[in-house]
């Protein structure tokens, strides 16, 4: 199994929803990924560094105002984990 599946097998039950968000000042770009869980809670992940937590909010807005002050913006819509799974 690899890193990433661990760090991430847990979260991986319970959730909800995920966005990307990228910081298009740097290059490459940094990206970081959000995961809602059905409790309403956010995680915040990196990919590319072996999805390791970043930060954890205990609600949507909290997570969105921590990227917003630092400057990412969101990529896409939430993907829903009933249209992956």
């Amino acid at each position: 199994m690899l890193s990433h599946e661990l760090a991430l097998a847990e979260p991986a039950k319970t959730w909800k929803f995920l966005e990307l968000w990228v910081d298009p000042v740097l290059f490459p770009p940094k990206i970081l990924m959000m995961v809602g869980d059905q409790d309403g809670s956010c995680r915040i992940f990196n990919p590319g560094a072996d999805y390791k937590l970043v930060v954890a909010h205990s609600n949507y807005e909290a997570a969105q105002e921590w990227l917003l002050e630092d400057d990412y913006e969101r990529v896409q819509g939430p993907l829903l984990a009933e249209d992956v799974l």
